[in-house]
């Protein structure tokens, strides 16, 4: 690049640059800028790194307080997020965020145990404790895949508690990945190249019959009922997907981004659905990977046959989206 152009470059930057000073101000432009869009996504451009998390976290604090967002979904295991999701709302017997978090121990931990996300979600808590009686309290969900053990148990869990006879056939089915022990890559290097028989058809019945019976479980206890099942048949589709996921990753990069960028986008799209059926319409923080977050379309990731999270929501949700 030429000195002139560099020169140019420079000055387009600093004109457009709003400067951060600490004051409480800091963000006004950015949260007009958002308007009364539905989805922001704030990305991170290396995980777990201080200046990035403190700073989406003061913005989505800001998004709760002024702009009713209810919902802070981050690039994160489902069954660990949800965890965190029940102490924020006051619905476990965690007494603190540090105790919430401890749920996060697959690598890399630090990803999400950390200072910054541990104010947060003391912050979050609080905030949440505060609201009057009959409020809507921001929760605080996962979006990845990597949970296939961890979700299985979730699913005979709430099935042990609702339908013992469905337990013991979901618990048939999930037998299928004993043969490999706890880590789910074994069945994707064995499953992938044809070493071995593949789960697919398993975990594809057991997500069935868990949604054919989904109004016979959620009529027991209303509400609360409805949440459960909704946990539960996430982790039943995040199994599905971590199948497909472990089983293609062998077999090139850009088949198992799609997957798991995809499973990320099918689950926003499932919590969006889920508070529409409870009459809310949620308005929901992103926390991810620059990578995930922009648009593939205008980078190398999307002229190699890649999209993203950025991708798909924008492609779904338009304007709704910043």
């Amino acid at each position: 690049m030429s000195d002139a152009i560099l020169s140019i470059v420079t000055d387009l930057v600093r004109e457009a640059a709003h400067p951060l000073t600490g004051a409480g101000a800091d963000y006004d432009p950015l949260l007009e800028f958002i308007g009364d869009a539905r989805l922001v996504l704030l990305g991170e451009a290396s995980h777990g790194t201080h200046e990035f998390y403190r700073q989406r976290a003061q913005i989505t604090k800001r998004l709760i307080e002024e702009k009713g967002f209810s919902v802070v979904a981050v690039e994160a295991d489902w069954p660990d997020a949800y965890r965190v999701n029940r102490y924020v709302r006051g619905a476990t017997t965690d007494s603190d965020a540090a105790e919430a978090l401890a749920g996060f121990t697959r690598f890399p931990a630090w990803m999400w145990r950390n200072a910054d996300v541990l104010d947060f979600i003391g912050w979050l808590r609080s905030y949440n404790d505060s609201l009057a009686e009959g409020t809507i309290r921001t929760g605080f969900y996962g979006l990845d895949l990597y949970s296939l053990r961890a979700s299985i148990e979730a699913v005979l869990n709430y099935l042990e508690k609702v339908d013992p006879i469905g337990a013991e056939r979901a618990r048939h089915r999930y037998a299928c990945f004993e043969h490999f022990g706890a880590d789910p890559q074994e069945y994707g290097y064995a499953a992938g190249l044809g070493l071995s028989h593949t789960c697919e058809s398993e975990v594809i019945a057991q997500l069935i019959e868990l949604q054919r019976r989904a109004a016979e479980y959620a009529r027991r206890d209303g509400r609360i009922a409805a949440d459960d099942f909704f946990y539960a048949e996430q982790n039943a589709r995040l199994v599905k997907n971590a199948e497909q996921y472990y089983r293609t990753m062998f077999l090139g990069r850009i088949s198992s981004w799609n997957l798991r960028d995809a499973h990320m986008a099918e689950t926003l799209q499932s919590l969006l659905g889920h508070f529409e059926l409870l009459g809310r319409r949620a308005k929901v923080a992103v926390w991810a990977h620059n990578s995930h977050l922009g648009d593939a379309r205008a980078t190398q990731m999307g002229q190699s046959g890649e999209w993203n999270v950025g991708q798909l929501v924008r492609q779904e949700y338009g304007r709704e989206c910043n």
